[in-house]
């Protein structure tokens, strides 16, 4: 090994080293596409065959952040309690931040959130961690049955932004970039996902909102809220 090409690799070396790892949980009912939206961002593309996960999934990506490299784990837990139950103590072990998934067109896996909260509850996750909802498979949209009123409502109850996407669409490939790229942000600026502010709006509250993908004072990325008519018609951005 010549000496330029070993001064490289011991550079490579270091600079592995040094970079920042954050783990991310992604959890919910199985089914509703959490190992589907872990293989959209770190792969790039919509996995051609699923099968249901056993244990635990483990995929990883380097990002860049306003020129910081940082690794993001995404740890894929099994739905199934059968498939999972020696697994959380690990699982659970060392988070820095979570993602709930549901499945837009099925309301069970919407009502099984509560029992998802309460067990990162129970393994001491405190509100501190940053906490994200993803309501995915907003692509069937002739299906949907969990509505974006409702779900606005649990996550201002439980101070966290929602998303709406589709993993499988590839339409909305930038929109899962974008929602896992917003977290990124935070964790790498230690920032809580919501400012206190926002916690538990009503809905006379929320009269507009935007999508926003890009920087901005809090460290950049997407924020979600629903657009509210007087009506109570809503707008899904999938």
């Amino acid at each position: 090994m010549t000496t330029d090409v070993k001064e490289d690799v011991e550079s490579s070396i270091v600079y592995e080293k040094q970079k920042r790892i954050f783990k991310i949980i992604v959890i919910g009912d199985s089914n509703v596409g959490k190992t589907c939206l872990t293989f959209r961002f770190c792969g790039g593309k919509f996995p051609a065959k699923t099968e249901a996960t056993i244990g635990v999934d483990f995929r990883e990506r380097t990002v860049d952040v306003d020129g910081e490299q940082i690794k993001l784990q995404l740890w894929d837990t099994a739905g199934q309690e059968r498939f999972r139950k020696s697994m959380v103590q690990h699982y659970y072990r060392n988070v820095h931040a979570v993602v709930f998934v549901y499945d837009v067109t099925r309301t069970s896996s919407f009502e099984s959130l509560p029992h998802w909260v309460e067990e990162c509850n129970r393994h001491n996750l405190t509100m501190a961690i940053p906490r994200i909802m993803v309501g995915n498979k907003c692509d069937c949209r002739e299906r949907v049955a969990v509505s974006t009123n409702m779900a606005q409502r649990f996550a201002d109850l439980h101070n966290m932004p929602l998303f709406e996407t589709s993993a499988k669409d590839d339409s909305e490939s930038d929109h899962v970039e974008a929602i896992f790229l917003t977290l990124a942000h935070k964790l790498k600026n230690a920032k809580p996902m919501m400012p206190p502010a926002m916690h538990r709006m009503t809905s006379s509250d929320r009269q507009t909102s935007v999508i926003a993908i890009g920087s901005s004072e809090e460290g950049g990325g997407v924020y979600r809220m629903e657009n509210t008519d007087d009506d109570g018609g809503k707008s899904c951005v999938c």
